[in-house]
C-alpha cells in the first residue's frame, strides 16, 4: 500500500459516512426487531406505502412509482426491456421524441448503481448491450441544484411534514491551467475514491488539463456512493416549501413515507412550485440522507435513523389496522429479499 492509498484508507476509517452500511445500521436492527415483534411481522414495512410494491423497500419498480406521480412533476421516462432488440430500441427512442443527452438507470435500482448519462446513440447501444436488467431512459434534467427531501405523513392527515433536507454537491473540479483532472481529483479524498469509476467511463479523463478558471462536473449524479457530498439543509424548511412538497405528495396515491430527490433552479421558485422536477421518489428503504453531512456524528445519525424507523412502524401499523392491509408473510418476505440480492448482483456485474 503506497502513501496515498494509506492516507485514503485512514480517511475512510475516520469518517463514518464511508463505513459499510451494515455497520452503521447495526444498532438500528435491534429497534427494527422490537417493532417487528410488536406487530408480529418481520416485514411490516410493506404497508407503509400501500400503492408501492413492498412499500418501496425491495424490488419496487421505479417506472411504476413514476406512474403514480402527476407527469408534470417528473421528466419523460420510458421503460426498456433488456430483451428489446436494437431496432425496437430505436423506435422507442424516436416515438418518444427523446433527445440526447438522456439518463439510463435500472428500473429496480439501489444507491445510484448502473446510472449513466448517455450522450449518443453509440453510448446507448453499449449500455443496452451490457444491461441484463430492465432499465429506464429518462430525459436529462437541465437544472443546476439537487436536494433530497424526506417526507412523512400519517394516514388520515391532510398535512405531512418534512423531516430532513439534504443538498447534493456533485463531483466537479476547477482547472488551474497546469494540473490534470486526475491530479485535481487526488487532492480531495472524496473525489479520489471515484477516480477508478471515472476512468471506466472516460479512459482519458485523468490526463486532461482544464484551463485556468474552467470548471467541469465529472459525476452528475446526486448519489453519495457516486461521490456527491451531502450537506444537511434541514434549516431551510419553510411553510412555503412544506406546502409545495405536501401538495405534490398528496397527489401520489398511497404515499406516506419516503424521500423525494428534486432538481430545481432556486429555492424561491421551488417554494412557488415553479422550475423543479422530481428525479426519483423512494419509499420504505429511503434514508434520511442529511445524516451523511460530514459535520454530523454517528450518534446524531443513530438518533435520526431511530426516529424514522419509528415513523415507519407507526404508519405501517395504522395502514394495517385501519385499511386491513396484510403484512408480508415471512416466506414471501424472504423470497423478495433473495430476489433483491440476485438483482443487485446483476447491477454489480454491470
Amino acid at each position: 500500500m503506497n502513501v496515498t492509498d494509506f492516507n485514503l484508507f485512514c480517511h475512510k476509517l475516520t469518517h463514518w459516512e464511508y463505513w459499510p452500511f451494515q455497520l452503521i445500521y447495526f444498532p438500528i436492527y435491534g429497534l427494527w426487531l422490537y417493532y417487528a415483534l410488536r406487530l408480529k411481522s418481520l416485514f411490516f414495512f410493506n404497508t407503509v406505502n400501500p400503492s408501492i410494491k413492498n412499500g418501496g423497500f425491495v424490488m419496487e419498480s421505479k417506472k411504476a412509482i413514476y406512474d403514480l406521480i402527476p407527469p408534470e412533476f417528473y421528466p419523460k421516462t420510458v421503460l426498456v426491456s433488456h430483451t428489446e432488440l436494437l431496432p425496437g430500441l430505436e423506435i422507442i427512442f424516436r416515438n418518444e421524441n427523446l433527445l440526447f443527452p438522456v439518463v439510463a438507470k435500472p428500473d429496480i435500482g439501489l444507491r445510484g448503481m448502473a446510472v449513466k448519462k448517455i450522450h449518443s446513440w453509440e453510448e446507448l447501444k453499449d449500455y443496452h448491450g451490457r444491461a441484463h436488467f430492465n432499465y429506464l431512459i429518462q430525459a436529462f434534467i437541465d437544472l443546476p441544484k439537487e436536494m433530497g427531501v424526506f417526507y412523512v405523513r400519517y394516514p388520515g392527515s391532510p398535512v405531512g411534514m418534512i423531516t430532513g433536507i439534504v443538498a447534493k454537491e456533485f463531483i466537479s473540479v476547477a482547472g488551474d491551467g497546469r494540473s490534470t483532472i486526475g491530479e485535481l481529483l487526488t487532492r480531495n479524498p472524496r473525489y479520489r475514491m471515484q477516480l477508478k469509476a471515472l476512468k471506466r467511463e472516460d479512459a482519458g479523463i485523468s490526463s486532461r488539463v482544464l484551463q485556468k478558471g474552467e470548471t467541469t462536473v465529472l459525476m452528475p449524479y446526486g448519489s453519495h456512493s457516486r461521490g456527491a457530498k451531502f450537506t444537511d439543509c434541514s434549516h431551510i424548511t419553510t411553510p412555503g416549501l412544506t406546502g409545495i412538497i405536501n401538495k405534490v405528495c398528496l397527489q401520489v396515491k398511497g404515499f406516506y413515507y419516503g424521500r423525494l430527490d428534486i432538481m430545481y433552479r432556486s429555492l424561491e421558485q421551488l417554494e412557488e412550485g415553479a422550475d423543479f422536477m422530481i428525479v426519483e421518489l423512494n419509499g420504505a428503504k429511503s434514508e434520511p440522507t442529511h445524516i451523511y453531512d460530514p459535520k454530523h456524528s454517528l450518534l446524531f445519525a443513530w438518533k435520526v435513523l431511530a426516529r424514522h424507523i419509528t415513523y415507519l412502524y407507526e404508519i405501517s401499523r395504522i395502514n394495517h389496522s385501519t385499511e386491513g392491509m396484510p403484512f408480508l408473510s415471512c416466506k414471501k418476505g424472504i423470497e423478495e429479499l433473495f430476489a433483491h440480492q440476485r438483482h443487485i448482483r446483476k447491477l454489480t456485474r454491470f
